[in-house]
């Protein structure tokens, strides 16, 4: 059973169609990268994935469970960080992954606090912290009951180098340990160094979807901008 099935995905706003026949899979143990030019569908594939949107057609499906018919089954197996997270600005770190391991029947806030280097923050309010710790908080809160399946929507964005390394390594982790990790991302060199799969997004479709062992010496990058050239070319 797949961690993550995605098939026929579609997203109509009126007469503009922002994901179209989406259509892909993540396995238990695999981090998978989805990436795009901007526009290209990745954040509205990853909020109807999540439940926070309904799709015009298609069906999500986490750990087997239908994101449309059970979405309070479908949360409960996976952890999420949006692309612009909402904090409770007056609890602390620590106060608010309680609440998140209360909410979610266990955890371990410690694990959590080491993944993200905020352990000498842990007590102060999270409206006093940077964006970049704010950042750290969302991802603790996505990983602190350590659910089989994370999804990610440019979450590193913002780390200082030393607590990028330290989440990679977390989440390289977590996949050896038998979770899926989908991370939409803007930074192919992260991409190359720690993704398994890559799925490229362009103009709301599909149009690569890769192990990343299998690019050959040319790179991502290059794949990256033949596959958008032929789109736009289509269009």
């Amino acid at each position: 059973m797949s961690a993550i099935e995605v098939v026929g995905l579609r997203k109509e706003y009126g007469r503009v169609v922002a994901v179209e026949q989406v259509d892909f899979a993540v396995e238990p143990g695999e981090f998978v990268a989805l990436i795009g030019h901007n526009g290209a569908g990745k954040s509205t594939t990853l909020r109807m994935l999540t439940g926070q949107l309904q799709p015009t057609a298609g069906a999500v499906r986490i750990c087997g469970v239908d994101v449309l018919a059970d979405p309070g089954a479908a949360r409960r197996r996976f952890g999420y960080v949006p692309e612009e997270p909402r904090l409770y600005d007056y609890l602390t770190c620590r106060e608010f992954l309680e609440f998140i391991i209360e909410l979610r029947g266990g955890g371990d806030l410690d694990a959590a606090l080491a993944m993200t280097g905020l352990g000498s923050d842990a007590d102060r309010l999270i409206r006093e912290y940077s964006q970049g710790m704010r950042r750290k908080t969302a991802l603790a809160a996505a990983v602190v009951a350590r659910p089989p399946v994370l999804v990610l929507d440019e979450a590193l964005n913002g780390l200082d180098p030393p607590s990028a390394a330290r989440v990679k390594g977390f989440l390289r982790e977590r996949c050896a340990e038998g979770a899926a990790v989908l991370l939409s991302t803007h930074v192919l060199e992260t991409v190359e160094r720690i993704a398994d799969r890559v799925v490229m997004l362009a103009h709301g479709r599909v149009v690569a979807d890769e192990r990343v062992e299998d690019i050959g010496e040319a790179g991502l990058e290059r794949l990256f901008l033949e596959r958008i050239g032929e789109t736009i070319a289509q269009r």
